[in-house]
């Protein structure tokens, strides 16, 4: 069984900053993709942040220049820093892991954890 489990999430004031961390465990093949994604309220969920095995790394408009993705291979744990917050932010962010060869991926999600910004 794989399991991945998000922390980091919080109430913070607009300006502030946040570190989500999410790691996996459990059996799998070697993983292609970690990211991130959140979906706010009435919402459909939208792609933060991705980091692609190989360097290639992918952000969404509305966070780039204020979120950074980072990865510790070893830990199978994906990071990521949010800077400069805004209320518009604020969504369940859940972490995402891609493993296998291209054509027998596996995709696995995070419970997601609750990024609240205030104005």
């Amino acid at each position: 069984q794989v399991t991945l489990v998000e922390s980091g999430g919080g109430l913070v004031q607009a300006g502030g900053s946040l570190r989500l961390s999410c790691a996996a465990s459990g059996t799998f093949f070697s993983i292609s993709v970690m990211g991130w994604y959140r979906q706010a309220p009435g919402k459909q969920r939208e792609l933060v942040a991705t980091d692609r095995s190989g360097g290639r790394i992918n952000y969404a408009d509305s966070v780039k220049g204020r979120c950074t993705i980072s990865r510790d291979n070893a830990k199978n744990t994906v990071y990521l820093e949010m800077n400069s917050l805004k209320p518009e932010d604020t969504a369940v962010y859940y972490c995402n892991m891609v493993t296998g060869a291209r054509g027998y991926e596996a995709d696995y999600w995070g419970q997601g954890t609750q990024v609240t910004v205030s104005s």
